[in-house]
């Protein structure tokens, strides 16, 4: 399984941004989807997941501003991302949720929120 993030972009703060991902295979109505972000020096991160069944779980950081969604017959899961701040700025990547086996991670799409 291949899966490409798109979206990403230079937004200022309070902006929004969408992005995709998109699998190249169904995996993610079959394991659900998380996003997740890596900035610079720091660890991966966990950011967002939707489970199958369609109910969506955030991290502290991101909630009340992002949105994940999911398009079962696109293969494809979104994050719309509002209210932007530099601390947003990082390499966003798409994979299964959080405990199940991940896939390779792809390239990942940069988000950099300026100030």
């Amino acid at each position: 399984v291949q899966l490409q993030a798109s979206g990403g972009g230079l937004v200022q703060a309070g902006g929004s941004l969408r992005l995709s991902c998109a699998a190249s295979g169904s995996i993610f109505g079959i394991n659900g989807a998380g996003w997740y972000r890596q900035a610079p020096g720091n660890q991966r991160e966990w950011v967002a997941l939707i489970t199958v069944a369609g109910g969506a779980n955030y991290a502290d950081s991101v909630k009340g501003r992002f949105t994940i969604s999911r398009d079962n017959a696109k293969n494809t899961v979104y994050l719309q991302m509002n209210s932007l701040k530099p601390e947003d700025t990082a390499v966003y990547y798409c994979n299964t949720p959080p405990g199940w086996s991940h896939y390779v991670w792809g390239k990942g799409t940069q988000v950099t929120v300026s100030s």
